[in-house]
């Protein structure tokens, strides 16, 4: 027998998935909160100077506070993977990677965003072995190391900064236009002596065999190679959405998942929010109020249905 639906299940637990959380228990409603990475993106910051309340807070710490104000009644917390979603018997069914099967009324898609890959020779079979994603997280690990960059929007320039604070010894900048971050970032950089910039290039390869050793690097101009010797790797090229096991017909080109200003999207019962939208800016402060909405107008769906639940189409 199948066990009793939740009234809303939650998928991912950033700053959108944890706030809906919180809102619908408080609302009183039967909820689910799955993900595999409580905090999403937000690990990953370093700083968070623009979050309320506070002058200034590490990500990590930021999320440990949304996850510490959520347990409660009516609300559990599982740590999976939702591997594939569909609507069957008028109920969302969200099956786990580990935890199975799960039911709910209606579901509220806060999956965010992940980093986006080079696919080039090399990377993912050296990714954790010198290729990173993450700046925060691996730069103490190339002091005094010679490191490849690439992606010369913020978050590149960023990494680039984070290396040079612990001490890089050079830190090889390579994009693919010109360097298009921020003013007040890229100005750290440029012609800073132990950063060297390519730009109008890619990386086509990454070299090594236990560890990185270097990468390949093309103009794109003049189609000229070179190789760089380098310990490290960090791909910072921008992210894209965490949105495949749902419906094409809810996404747009780039992935995203298409809500309305109530974080509706195109199916009854279904709601997105935060970074896997299609909201234009992607802020934790904007993530966690479209958490609030979706959760909120959620609760206004479920009360609404408690008598009469119509079929689910998708």
């Amino acid at each position: 027998m199948n066990a009793p639906a939740y009234e809303v299940i939650i998928i991912g637990a950033g700053p959108a998935g944890m706030t809906a959380a919180l809102y619908c228990r408080r609302k009183g409603l039967r909820t689910l909160l799955l993900s595999k990475d409580f905090g999403g993106q937000a690990n990953w910051t370093t700083v968070v100077e623009n979050y309320m309340g506070f002058m200034e807070i590490e990500g990590p710490e930021l999320m440990r506070r949304f996850k510490e104000q959520l347990p409660g009644e009516n609300l559990i917390l599982v740590e999976d993977e939702a591997i594939a979603f569909r609507a069957e018997n008028g109920l969302f069914l969200v099956e786990g990677k580990e935890s199975g099967s799960h039911r709910g009324k209606a579901v509220i898609v806060a999956t965010g965003k992940r980093p986006r890959k080079l696919h080039v020779p090399g990377e993912e079979r050296l990714r954790g072995k010198g290729v990173s994603y993450c700046s925060t997280c691996d730069a103490p690990l190339f002091r005094e190391a010679e490191v490849a960059v690439v992606g010369g929007g913020n978050s590149g320039v960023q990494a680039t900064l984070d290396l040079l604070a612990v001490g890089a010894r050079t830190v090889y900048l390579v994009t693919d236009l010109e360097i298009t971050a921020d003013p007040v970032l890229a100005d750290q950089i440029r012609n800073h002596p132990r950063v060297r910039i390519y730009p109008y290039s890619q990386v086509t390869a990454v070299h090594g065999e236990r560890m990185v050793t270097g990468v390949t690097i093309r103009s794109t101009r003049s189609g000229a190679e070179e190789e760089l010797a380098v310990e490290g790797v960090f791909i910072e090229i921008g992210l894209e959405p965490n949105s495949e096991i749902f419906p094409d017909l809810w996404r747009n080109q780039r992935g995203e998942i298409v809500v309305d200003c109530h974080c509706r999207t195109s199916s009854a019962g279904v709601f997105a929010a935060g970074d896997v939208t299609n909201l234009p800016e992607k802020q934790i402060i904007m993530a966690a109020g479209e958490g609030a909405k979706a959760a909120i107008t959620a609760w206004e769906y479920i009360t609404k249905t408690r008598a009469l639940r119509s079929p689910v189409t998708i």
